[in-house]
């Protein structure tokens, strides 16, 4: 049962490990967000013209607002490192969708913040994706548990987000 506590002596063969109910679960899990991740990022690409990783800065951006927020910050957020990040950016303001600007509390810093084309595409994006969520990733659930399974995703996600170590 899932509900009992794990006894490593369950685990004795290398059939054992494959068909361990809990290895299968998770293995079903990481499965299904991959595949989804690729159907759900592939419309994007598709229908929008971005990649599923601009499509998430876009959508940082968004959250943040104001004045934009620093390559540091997007990095933290996306769990990338500072060159990956600026690379991504680059492309992103060549395509209108992002724009750099001095950071007025540090003469040194530059921020990155939506351009009107930028909002556009993110809200076209969002309303794909959105559709695209519901027919790949709640519809094939039952009706009666889909708030359930969202709201125990949000649980998991912030479980493992506190376990992680600060990044700098």
């Amino acid at each position: 049962m899932i509900d009992a506590v794990v006894d490593r002596a369950e685990i004795s063969t290398a059939k054992d490990a494959a068909d361990h109910e809990l290895i299968v679960a998770f293995g079903r899990f990481l499965g299904s967000a991959n595949r989804l991740e690729y159907i759900l990022g592939r419309a994007i690409e598709q229908e929008c013209g971005i990649s599923h990783l601009m499509f998430e800065v876009l959508l940082i951006l968004a959250r943040a607002g104001g004045p934009g927020l620093t390559m540091g910050a997007i990095s933290r957020e996306q769990v990338l490192t500072t060159g990956g990040v600026t690379r991504l950016i680059d492309r992103m303001e060549t395509a209108g969708l992002v724009e750099r600007s001095n950071d007025p509390h540090d003469r040194r810093g530059r921020l990155v913040r939506l351009t009107p084309l930028g909002e556009q595409t993110v809200v076209h994006a969002a309303r794909v994706h959105v559709e695209n969520i519901v027919r790949y990733f709640l519809e094939p659930l039952p009706a009666n548990r889909r708030k359930r399974f969202v709201d125990d995703l949000r649980i998991l996600s912030h479980s493992a987000r506190d376990m992680l170590p600060r990044l700098r």
